[in-house]
């Protein structure tokens, strides 16, 4: 997954995760097997209808126009998802992150021609791995993109701990730690300090020296919040 970040005309920086070309792939696959069973299922509802030569025209419609508005109507209904793309929480959107409209969906979809019909996908998929956005074709025309609404949260986020640059660990013993103890200590700490319970500060304080193996000068409070920064300093790098 690419990620890149855009000025708005407001010097916003926004930071957009672009769907990668497999998490694509598989969405287009998801949808291609519902149409395929579309085409099964009506297909048959149809034949077993003993239409006439002017019935024939029905079949043909009722077959022929779902599948081909199937991606339009889809993206333009459904706030720039198909049900594959749904599936693999993927979302068409402008390049600024706002809501496309009905004509960029629309250019994007007429582009699907040659992206996709045409080169059997080699296009799309080409246009994809060198565009660094996620723009395929249509969404280059289109001043869209398509991006992955999935969270990836990493250790960093979830301690909620933000270093300077600078930033000087004082333990490095912390290393024999690992993801999970570190996150448990977290929550304890956080519970802790919100209750106002400085004997489980203390504990936790304890607790931790005697597992990396020092002496802490600091207060228990000041400790672990250092040992929690030290985790996230050498883990980071």
């Amino acid at each position: 997954m690419d990620n890149f970040q855009i000025e708005t005309a407001q010097n916003i920086s926004i930071r957009q995760n672009a769907a990668g070309i497999g998490e694509r792939i598989l969405a287009f696959l998801i949808d291609t097997f519902i149409l395929v069973i579309y085409m099964i299922f009506a297909g048959v509802i149809i034949s077993g209808a003993g239409l006439d030569q002017m019935g024939e025209w029905v079949y043909y419609l009722v077959l022929g126009i779902p599948v081909f508005l199937y991606y339009l109507l889809w993206e333009a209904l459904w706030n720039g998802r198909t049900p594959g793309k749904a599936a693999m929480k993927l979302r068409v959107v402008k390049l600024d992150g706002s809501r496309p409209v009905f004509s960029h969906y629309l250019l994007r979809w007429l582009l699907r021609l040659i992206d996709i019909s045409f080169s059997s996908g080699a296009i799309a998929v080409l246009t994809v791995l060198l565009n660094g956005k996620g723009q395929r074709l249509g969404d280059v025309a289109a001043g869209t993109t398509v991006i992955s609404e999935v969270r990836k949260v990493s250790l960093a986020h979830s301690l909620g701990v933000d270093l300077p640059e600078n930033y000087q660990p004082v333990y490095p013993q912390v290393q024999v730690l690992n993801d999970k103890d570190v996150q448990t200590v977290k929550n304890i700490f956080d519970s802790a300090r919100r209750d106002g319970q400085q004997q489980i500060i203390i504990n936790l304080s304890e607790k931790l020296s005697r597992l990396i193996e020092v002496t802490p000068g600091e207060r228990p409070v000041d400790f672990v919040k250092q040992v929690i920064s030290d985790y996230n300093y050498y883990t980071s790098r």
